[in-house]
């Protein structure tokens, strides 16, 4: 990053703290836009410049009862996830990057998507084809910011498509710099004994398999001041009974992180994970949650909800900055008081 270019002062002393991960949200994520006005009454609230209570910035439950076919569409959620759309606002800090995110079309990929085109990155998400309507929504907010965006629909599961998608993301942007892998599959089931190979394959080879392939396409690419950014989960400190094969792949994330980041670090390569839960995006009613418990889902948590896409993408830019130079093999946590790290 150009020195002429860096954030204030105070962004600087906020790096120096020991809770970089609470002090990039309260510093990045926040809602910015120049208003001084109360949340409406729909829940959804309106952005401010002012500090506001976070137990109430976002909707809290009970929500409606809703189910949906996977994947699941954030368009079709009520109340609709709060990415950024209409509240995050940039300040260069990635001016010039290249990005790739996974599961860019909606909940925290979106919001890392649209954050990192607001702070100056092109932008190429990836997306499965039955997502195709959120991710023009994404794709035409990105290309709003003047930004290049590139769509990369299809199956992660696929070896072979994974190395298509980050061949077309370095040809279409010129290069890459910032990956994000971040599409997951998640499906709550009450009993192993219900919980055939199929299943589990599927949940482990998107979780699991998909970063490792997209990120070795992506390795020839990377150049000294990088960053690779894994999006792992509370359940891998905090597993949940109905959650077994999802929580395992969320703790081979934080390995990924981990082991990764040694490998990498002769190389110039940052490795992070980013450890959110509970958040309000398509996974939790396309399968992820019970349909009788998603009424109350986040109401557990110190805040008494759950968090909402945009209060993560702060992290996210912080992470894939010049800002983080010094932070590799650390997982970020984000869940409203409860689980680890």
């Amino acid at each position: 990053m150009d020195p002429k270019n860096d954030a204030p002062s105070s962004r600087r002393q906020i790096m120096g703290s020991a809770a970089l991960g609470a002090a990039a949200l309260a510093t990045t994520a926040a809602p910015a836009a120049a208003q001084n006005a109360a949340a409406p009454s729909s829940g959804q609230p309106a952005p401010l410049v002012a500090p506001r209570d976070p137990q109430n910035a976002y909707p809290r439950p009970p929500f409606p009862r809703q189910q949906q076919e996977w994947p699941g569409l954030a368009s079709e959620m009520d109340p609709r996830p709060d990415h950024g759309e209409t509240s995050y606002r940039g300040s260069g800090r990635l001016a010039g990057r290249k990005a790739l995110v996974t599961g860019g079309d909606s909940g925290i990929g979106r919001a890392a998507a649209i954050a990192f085109a607001r702070e100056g990155a092109d932008v190429a998400i990836g997306y499965l084809p039955q997502e195709q309507r959120d991710a023009e929504q994404v794709l035409d907010l990105i290309r709003k910011e003047g930004r290049k965006a590139i769509a990369l629909p299809g199956d992660i599961r696929d070896e072979a498509f994974c190395r298509r998608m980050v061949d077309a993301a370095v040809g279409e942007l010129g290069g890459l710099d910032i990956l994000v892998n971040n599409a997951a599959r998640q499906h709550t089931l009450p009993s192993i004994e219900e919980l055939n190979t199929e299943l589990f394959d599927w949940t482990f080879k998107t979780n699991v398999y998909a970063p490792f392939w997209i990120t070795k396409a992506a390795l020839p690419h990377l150049k000294p001041g990088a960053s690779i950014i894994i999006t792992a989960s509370v359940q891998a400190y905090e597993p949940s009974a109905s959650l077994f094969d999802y929580a395992q792949t969320k703790a081979c994330n934080v390995i990924f992180a981990k082991s990764l980041a040694k490998q990498l670090a002769p190389k110039g390569i940052r490795v992070n994970a980013v450890a959110p839960g509970p958040y309000w995006t398509p996974l939790q009613p396309s399968g992820g949650q019970e349909p009788e418990k998603l009424p109350e889902f986040g109401a557990e948590s110190p805040m008494g909800r759950p968090g909402q896409p945009v209060e993560l993408a702060g992290t996210y830019v912080l992470l894939a900055s010049q800002e983080s130079s010094y932070t590799t093999g650390q997982v970020l946590g984000a869940s409203g008081g409860s689980g680890f790290p």
